[in-house]
């Protein structure tokens, strides 16, 4: 989940909010860490003890709104996906100077390529865990390179000077949003990690992720922190890249682009599978033609990445989709935790329920106030 979240968009979405909202973009991971959370703690616990993947769930509780609410983890997907597309564009680019939309056909391809070997699945899990490491230490090195002001990020954390609510929306849901939360407690489900025995273990892998998520997403703020107090502009068509590069000169910017590059093709296989998991249930022809379904779901989001361009725009707005999602989709959880037929013995404990609806209110009302100043 950490590795998913940490992709192409989290670096964007990081880098162009801390452009504009300088120290006080550390008041939003705070804030966003607490939603995080709040939504995939509940989320991971109550499938787990249902046992049952979320559009089951949702079935249960009104037929036909499993349906819907795949409909719109599958939306959230395919703008995720088209994100992912993007950062694979940003990182060829980087790595050899071709066009983004070059950059994302070559990727597209490869990414099938991959995904039709046998057996690539785990050879690509133990990388991208590799690549997230790296990513991490990268980072750090180029957060010390850049001498951001700590003194005055911590403040503004607590006592932020200004407060973006499409900013928390989108990285909120940039983390937690859509398939990403899901997929989680899926892959727990799938791995028989179920029931309230295995209760301590779900909760440490929720709280997990979102810890090593969160660090990242800190000192990757510390580190265009430091650039854009040092007077850099950052190149709008590859923000991250622009941080990378004035910490490390040429060698920094070339290593991001390798990092950018695996992690965001890695996202693409794994945004396709998941979101295609969220229909296979439905009907035997999912299951049937899986990797059909895949497949065309990568060439699709190539395909939209190539017409509209934009990579950073597109990866900020797949974690804002995602944080809209995030409300309605969590919502159903919390009730199915109320449905004995759904959760058979199992309670769920009331502060975590009352926890997981504040996070439902919160971002309903930041949703709002975001259209409103859109």
């Amino acid at each position: 989940m950490a590795n998913s979240s940490i992709g192409p968009g989290f670096l964007t979405q990081t880098t162009v909010y801390t452009e504009k909202l300088v120290t006080s973009f550390g008041f939003v991971i705070l804030v966003s860490v607490i939603l995080d959370i709040g939504a995939q703690l509940n989320t991971w616990r109550i499938l787990t003890m249902s046992e049952m993947r979320a559009q089951d769930v949702a079935n249960k509780i009104q037929p036909g709104l499993g349906y819907f609410l795949s409909a719109l983890i599958v939306f959230g997907g395919f703008a995720f996906n088209i994100g992912n597309i993007a950062g694979c564009g940003l990182g060829l680019n980087v790595l050899f100077g071709v066009s983004f939309s070059q950059g994302a056909i070559i990727s597209c391809f490869i990414a099938l390529l991959l995904f039709w070997v046998k057996g690539i699945g785990s050879m690509l899990d133990n990388f991208t865990k590799i690549l997230g490491t790296i990513k991490i230490l990268l980072t750090l090195f180029i957060a010390y390179a850049a001498h951001p002001p700590l003194f005055q990020a911590i403040q503004h954390t607590f006592i932020p000077e200004k407060i973006s609510t499409a900013a928390i929306i989108t990285i909120v849901g940039g983390t937690v949003g859509g398939y990403i939360t899901f997929s989680g407690a899926h892959r727990l489900i799938d791995a028989g990690i179920t029931g309230e025995k295995n209760s301590a273990l779900v909760n440490k892998s929720a709280l997990s992720g979102i810890i090593i998520s969160t660090i990242m997403r800190f000192i990757l703020f510390l580190a265009v922190l430091g650039a854009v107090t040092h007077g850099v502009l950052l190149d709008k068509n590859n923000p991250a890249g622009s941080v990378f590069q004035f910490a490390a000169g040429a060698f920094g910017f070339k290593l991001f682009g390798v990092v950018l590059w695996f992690a965001a093709l890695s996202s693409v296989v794994g945004a396709g599978y998941t979101s295609v998991s969220f229909v296979k249930t439905f009907h035997p022809i999912f299951i049937k033609y899986e990797r059909v379904c895949i497949s065309i779901f990568i060439l699709i989001s190539t395909l939209v990445f190539v017409l509209v361009g934009k990579p950073t725009e597109l990866l900020i707005f797949a974690g804002t989709v995602n944080g809209f999602i995030l409300p309605f989709a969590l919502a159903l959880i919390l009730f199915a935790a109320t449905k004995k037929s759904i959760m058979k013995k199992y309670k769920h404990p009331l502060w975590m329920q009352i926890a997981g609806w504040l996070v439902v209110v919160v971002m309903i009302v930041m949703s709002v106030l975001a259209i409103l100043n859109f």
